[in-house]
């Protein structure tokens, strides 16, 4: 029986899904689920096997999951342009959430209710990012030689190694000691797809080039920004969560452009908002460097992620038979559960402990590991901080 004739949604129909797909994408990598419901079986834009080949592609290369996806269904539906489309509809209801929180939290953080709220949300964060870790290592560690890069990337961290130089050289080590037995030989890319995308791709590279130089010229820390931003998203293998001891490492440690609690504030609006962890950015920018540094920062934490779909996708029927890549990425996803311990034991220290907390931290990470909805998880929290931590 011959499967029914895939569907070719419009420009418009594409942006209007994922703009209402965004306005409740809480959960992350989870929201690829709901996706996968919309473009496959309902609106029948993609075939099944198509889809998981995307599912696979966005796990083996660094960015937010959930919006790859987006991304990937709308190349595979219309091209570059339902791509780019698909990609900003879906996140533009966390970007426009976020940002009105981040003026809302720098025009009212010394008021006491506000205080009270960020309180418990920052012992909230903690118990997400410790989940996080958990869940990380549980799917990850196989073994003791995983163990180790996860201990060792935790502890450079920890004595002031940038995780940059950390991940790079857990690729190598996973290369060198996650030897197969059979070697895995990759086949030549199909080169006739690929150069269909060729003179868009070119003219992409060439936008963001020269948007780059033009910050540059214009104004020398929005470049800054982007370009950390943009860096930070190339290292972020793993999804969103894989991205926060990057920037903790940058923005509180090196740049000092603001405190742990305030970053961890930044988190935890993230978390009532829908949208990948990594839209934190926004709140970044704008503390920052206010409206100018919410967009720069926003847009650079995701391009290097849309332009890896749109490049690799013609190629990955390659890719995901080297073995050297598949050696590579088990190091990087290794060293990430000792970054994340990291994080969770540096916003640990961040709080000021006392019983009320101790029991919130413990009551959310249970919720957590039993699979409670996140966003009831920190709207709960929120609402007993404001009423216990006056």
């Amino acid at each position: 029986m011959r499967a029914a004739p895939l569907n070719k949604p419009s420009l418009t129909l594409l942006f209007t899904s994922f703009l209402r797909l965004g306005l409740t994408a809480f959960g992350g990598p989870a929201m690829v689920a709901y996706i996968k419901e919309m473009a496959v079986r309902r609106r029948r834009w993609l075939g099944d096997d198509t889809f998981q080949d995307g599912v696979a592609l966005v796990q083996t290369i660094p960015g937010a999951t959930a919006m790859q996806m987006a991304a990937y269904v709308g190349l595979k539906a219309r091209g570059i342009g339902g791509a780019l489309l698909s990609y900003l509809a879906f996140g533009l209801p966390a970007f426009l959430l976020m940002l009105v929180l981040s003026v809302l939290y720098v025009r009212g953080h010394d008021l006491q209710s506000v205080i009270a709220l960020f309180a418990g949300l920052q012992v909230i964060v903690v118990a997400i990012v410790a989940n996080a870790t958990f869940e990380f290592a549980r799917q990850i560690i196989k073994g003791a030689r995983m163990l180790v890069i996860a201990g060792a990337g935790g502890v450079l961290l920890g004595a002031g190694v940038s995780p940059f130089i950390v991940i790079s050289g857990s690729a190598l080590i996973g290369i060198i000691l996650f030897i197969k037995s059979k070697k895995q030989a990759a086949a030549a890319p199909d080169m006739e797809r690929s150069r269909l995308r060729i003179g868009p791709v070119t003219l992409l590279l060439a936008l963001v080039a020269a948007a780059m130089a033009i910050l540059f010229l214009a104004r020398r820390e929005l470049f800054d920004l982007a370009a950390l931003m943009l860096r930070i998203d190339l290292f972020a293998f793993g999804g969103g969560f894989a991205s926060l001891p990057l920037m903790l490492f940058e923005v509180v440690g090196v740049r000092g452009w603001m405190t742990s609690n305030t970053f961890m504030n930044g988190i935890a609006m993230g978390q009532v908002t829908p949208g990948p962890i990594v839209m934190t950015t926004t709140f970044i920018g704008y503390f920052v460097f206010g409206l100018p540094g919410a967009l720069i920062a926003s847009a650079a934490i995701f391009t290097p992620s849309f332009i890896l779909v749109v490049i690799i996708t013609p190629f990955f029927d390659s890719m995901k038979r080297s073995a050297w890549m598949a050696r590579a990425s088990t190091g990087i996803l290794a060293s990430f559960v000792g970054l994340l311990a990291y994080v969770t034991v540096r916003f640990a220290v961040a709080v000021p402990w006392e019983p009320f907390r101790a029991l919130l931290v413990a009551a959310a990470f249970l919720a957590l590991l039993k699979k409670v909805d996140i966003i009831y998880v920190v709207i709960a929290g929120a609402a007993l901080s404001v009423l216990f931590l006056r």
